[in-house]
């Protein structure tokens, strides 16, 4: 036996789920997986959430989950003999950017030729802004590869589900990269992912390291450093405080791919680069950026 409760909330409230949500149920024994949709594309702004319980949930998560969503109006539903984290992740569209394809178990039978395919079994991460994000930083690694870049030393800081580190090895199959996050459980997600989509862990070239690590903070970190190409798809204010040592960890030429931000906040993102020495190459374009940066 399973349970759903769907709120009501906006495309903003929507986007900020996979931040305020995690932070919500990061006590909680058994947390829900929170999807958010998008029911009416005419309604641009008018979106749903919904969370999967394996339990009825109580008094205390229901209150947790109304501080997602002003004014939200939570509908509890049994859901009998259901698979809840398979119903979770029916609606998640799989991801095509460039030559690469992302998708949920449910897609597998999906696949088209000819693509670099990955399998990541994510739950909010493939929807509203950080499906955005991704596929904009999957489009970014694959024109510096079609450019002609080479990159030999990568870091993906804030990993989430190791998926950007997997598509910079399999752009280029001699580097050493390294995935990071904040959050432990995202460390054993990537890990796991890894496994799944046949990525080789150690210390070698074409071979992955994980770590937890708060941003920059940890010494394989620093052990590795220089690094020619650096991934950080977090939030925009981290991207501010982290300038300082993600430039400082970079080499000369090299790059740096920074993403969930949205277009109003680009500007303050991009001064604190440039201040550091870094020189925009792409800006990005729509309500979620990408900035491509390179070092002199």
């Amino acid at each position: 036996m399973s349970w759903k409760v769907t709120l009501d909330c906006t495309k903003a409230e929507a986007e900020a789920v996979s931040v305020d949500g995690d932070k919500l149920f990061e006590a909680h024994p058994h947390p829900p997986v929170l999807v958010a949709d998008e029911p009416d594309p005419d309604k641009p702004d008018q979106w749903k959430l919904h969370a999967y319980f394996d339990h009825e949930p109580g008094w205390e998560e229901m209150k947790l989950l109304e501080q997602l969503a002003e004014g939200a109006n939570p509908q509890l539903e049994r859901l009998e003999d259901a698979d809840w984290v398979t119903m979770s992740q029916a609606g998640i569209e799989p991801i095509r950017a460039g030559r690469f394809f992302v998708h949920t178990p449910m897609h597998h039978h999906l696949r088209p030729d000819g693509v670099t395919s990955f399998e990541i079994d994510a739950g909010l991460a493939f929807g509203t802004g950080q499906h955005a994000t991704t596929k904009g930083c999957l489009e970014a690694l694959d024109r510096l590869e079609q450019a002609g870049a080479s990159f030999s030393n990568v870091a993906d800081i804030g990993t989430g589900t190791g998926l950007l580190a997997f598509a910079a090895l399999a752009l280029w199959p001699q580097a050493k990269a390294i995935a990071t996050d904040i959050d432990p459980v995202a460390v054993a997600v990537s890990e796991e992912n890894a496994a799944i989509n046949k990525i080789a862990i150690g210390h070698g070239a074409g071979q992955l390291l994980l770590a937890t690590a708060d941003g920059m903070a940890h010494p394989m970190i620093a052990a590795r450093a220089p690094y020619d190409l650096l991934i950080a798809n977090i939030l925009a204010g981290p991207l501010k405080e982290l300038a300082e040592e993600f430039t400082k960890a970079i080499a000369p030429g090299g790059t740096i791919i920074l993403a969930g931000l949205l277009d109003t906040q680009a500007r303050d993102v991009i001064a604190a680069y440039e201040e550091r020495g870094m020189t925009v190459k792409e800006s990005g374009k729509g309500e979620w950026r990408v900035l491509v940066l390179e070092k002199s």
